[in-house]
């Protein structure tokens, strides 16, 4: 299977690249910035004598997610999966600090994002439009269940919607042999906690979780690669939760 992931540079989405990419798929390594990290993906996939290459490309712009998507047809194949990884939040705050600003930014990439990501895989697995199938997996947070008060609702609310789009879109495309399901990380060790202004959080929530400990990136992917894969062959627009408890 070729899979397009977004935001796999680092984190969960590097995570998951590789960890495709050892079973066997040839993997679109997307990032946003950071070259040298997506190309390190590549060159460890490479290593490890799988096959990836790396694109640039910022969900937010309709027109970058189809220059994407355009890429790896040529370079990969045809698509058979799609993880919608690529995220962002800001730093911590209450409801009335948050601008429309903001909100427009977050949600054009947690949400707008992977709303036309999730288009161009559809235009290019279902069988309605001559595909083979697939599977999307859409990553989301318990966040979107607990609401992150006093830090990120804004971030939260972004998910919730990205876990409609879940629902509706596996309902949507169920006959037309696209899965699509969803994955919620709980406090994960990755760098996006930097970006809402504490990098230690992990540190911090992690001895209060029911198993005592913040989560791995790698544990994420699993959950991840097993919805693309046969085995969860009945499955669709559900979510594993990946969250220690939480």
């Amino acid at each position: 299977m070729n899979l397009l992931v977004t935001g796999a540079g680092r984190g969960i989405g590097a995570e998951t690249a590789k960890l495709a990419a050892s079973r066997g798929h040839a993997v679109c390594v997307n990032y946003l910035r950071n070259r040298a990290a997506a190309d390190a993906v590549v060159a460890g996939i490479a290593r490890a004598g799988g096959r990836a290459i790396a694109v640039q490309a910022d969900v937010a712009i309709e027109s970058d997610v189809v220059r994407l998507f355009e890429t790896c047809d040529r370079d990969l194949g045809p698509l058979g999966g799609l993880v919608n990884n690529a995220g962002i939040l800001e730093t911590q705050a209450r409801v009335e600090a948050i601008d429309a600003g903001r909100l427009a930014r977050i949600f054009g990439t947690n949400v707008t994002g992977a709303f036309i990501c999730a288009r161009e895989a559809v235009k290019r697995l279902s069988t309605k439009h001559g595909g083979a199938g697939g599977a999307i997996v859409n990553v989301s947070s318990r966040a979107a269940v607990l609401g992150a008060p006093g830090e990120y609702v804004d971030y939260a609310a972004s998910k919730g919607a990205l876990d409609t789009l879940t629902v509706g879109l596996a309902k949507e495309v169920a006959g037309e042999g696209i899965r699509v399901n969803g994955v919620r990380a709980g406090i994960i060790r990755t760098e996006i906690h930097a970006l809402g202004g504490e990098a230690g959080r992990p540190d911090r929530l992690g001895p209060t979780l029911p198993m005592l400990r913040a989560g791995e990136a790698i544990e994420v992917a699993r959950a991840i690669v097993w919805l693309l894969s046969d085995d969860s062959s009945y499955t669709t627009g559900s979510f594993v939760d990946v969250g220690g408890g939480r």
